[in-house]
């Protein structure tokens, strides 16, 4: 379910895509249901947010809620899609993306295993949150289910609560949804007053607790998104720090979910790593850099300081180092980019060291938006303060001098000093100062 409209967010963007970790908010619901292997996945949304089409995963279907007229409603707009679909329904909030597969598992195979018409997932909190409450009879089997806003003070101090996570079997799912009323505090049709109607009905509705009370916290503001991403970010270093990797301080490191790790790579802290990088074995990233979408090879360093931007490629033992700017550029194998520079639109051969300030200008085209690259060879020699003008190609075993704009080929093996020549006056000073 991602029909909210999230009013609490403040925000003029659905609260289901705003960004948490790299990811949408509900890409998180949807991985954890993937891990189920579902027959059919319905992503339930409002009007107006056909953006989450992009983010289905191969054969899930989008179904639009109308009217915001609650979870039950939610829930039966997804009709249309699961027409003639007999198995079990599972129902997740897409705004809860601290369930994983581990979590919503045994809900699954409890229901399966007992077939009532509902099984549902409870938790057990001692703070209060807004969650509706298990309601039980004196011998311990489940009356009812009260939402918050219509529970007694003596039903909002119970500690059981709805997880809002809920299996039903597809033949009782939809009769009992056309039966919902609207008698509550809100005025909706309330996805939980199924247990109520069913109970009633005879049917069997069973409850399966979790100790997992961390899976359950959904997210309603921007504090809630902030502690999941919390949640979520240790998870990940956690993850990554069992399979080999060293995080020297997890608590200023940010890994996204597609960033890969090879065993013995150091990431020290104030490190972002976002998108699809791979930092390979033994690589040393950080303190403080970015990468995004960047492949780094093994025993590579990068940093500190350091951003390496999309189309990145270092190879085994290259060096990124202390404030160098990387976009869509190779650096070949043992070779040097120590400091101070821009590399971009650039391919730089093995063995080669660009010396500080090197600056690729890769605008260089009748038309601005169209990107040369610069072709620096193996063994190369810049100097301090180059600003290469692609398309220019400095060959292998070659020497640029320092303060030099190439604008032309080198050949192998030459020097290429392309600047003014000095030249000194002498007693300047004095002449300025008898001027004065």
């Amino acid at each position: 379910m991602a029909a909210g409209l999230g009013t609490r967010m403040k925000s003029a963007r659905p609260k289901h895509l705003h960004p948490l970790l790299g990811r949408p908010l509900v890409w998180w619901a949807l991985a954890a249901v993937g891990e189920l292997e579902p027959d059919r996945t319905v992503v339930v949304c409002s009007p107006g947010t056909d953006e989450l089409r992009a983010l289905l995963p191969a054969g899930a279907e989008l179904a639009v809620q109308a009217e915001p007229r609650g979870t039950g409603d939610a829930v039966e707009a997804a009709r249309g899609a699961l027409d003639g679909f007999d198995g079990d329904v599972l129902v997740l909030p897409g705004d809860a993306p601290l369930f994983t597969g581990e979590t919503l598992r045994p809900l699954v195979e409890a229901h399966r295993s007992g077939r009532p018409a509902l099984t549902l997932l409870s938790v057990e909190l001692q703070r209060p949150l807004p969650y509706g409450r298990i309601v039980r009879n004196d011998d311990g089997s489940l009356a009812r289910i009260v939402e918050e806003r219509d529970a007694s003070p003596a039903e909002r101090a119970i500690r059981e609560m709805n997880a809002s996570v809920y299996v039903f079997r597809a033949e009782t799912l939809w009769p009992v949804l056309e039966r919902l009323g609207t008698e509550n505090a809100q005025g909706e049709r309330y996805l939980t007053d199924t247990v109520s109607v069913l109970l009633a009905d005879g049917e069997a509705v069973e409850v399966v607790p979790t100790d997992d009370a961390e899976a359950t916290e959904g997210v309603n503001t921007r504090v809630d998104l902030a502690a999941a991403a919390d949640v979520l970010r240790r998870r990940i270093l956690e993850g990554h720090m069992l399979a080999g990797v060293t995080v020297v301080d997890p608590a200023t490191t940010w890994i996204e979910p597609d960033v890969r790790l090879e065993p013995d790579a150091v990431v020290h802290p104030f490190t972002v790593l976002s998108g699809a990088t791979s930092i390979g074995e033994a690589a040393e990233i950080g303190p403080s850099v970015v990468a995004v979408d960047a492949t780094v090879g093994a025993r590579a360093t990068v940093g500190p300081f350091a951003y390496l931007r999309p189309g990145t490629v270092l190879a085994e033992g290259a060096k990124v180092g202390t404030f160098v700017e990387v976009k869509n550029a190779r650096v070949g194998e043992g070779s040097k980019v120590p400091h101070l520079s821009y590399i971009g639109d650039a391919d730089i051969g093995r063995d080669t060291n660009i010396g500080a300030g090197a600056i690729t200008a890769n605008y260089r085209s009748e038309r601005y938006d169209e990107k040369q690259r610069t072709m620096i060879g193996d063994d190369v020699h810049t100097g301090s303060q180059n600003v290469f003008v692609p398309p220019v190609k400095i060959g292998d075993h070659a020497w640029t001098g320092a303060g030099s704009a190439i604008t032309d080929d080198v050949p192998d093996g030459a020097l290429a000093i392309a600047r003014a020549r000095q030249v000194n006056k002498e007693g300047y000073d004095g002449e300025r100062k008898r001027d004065d």
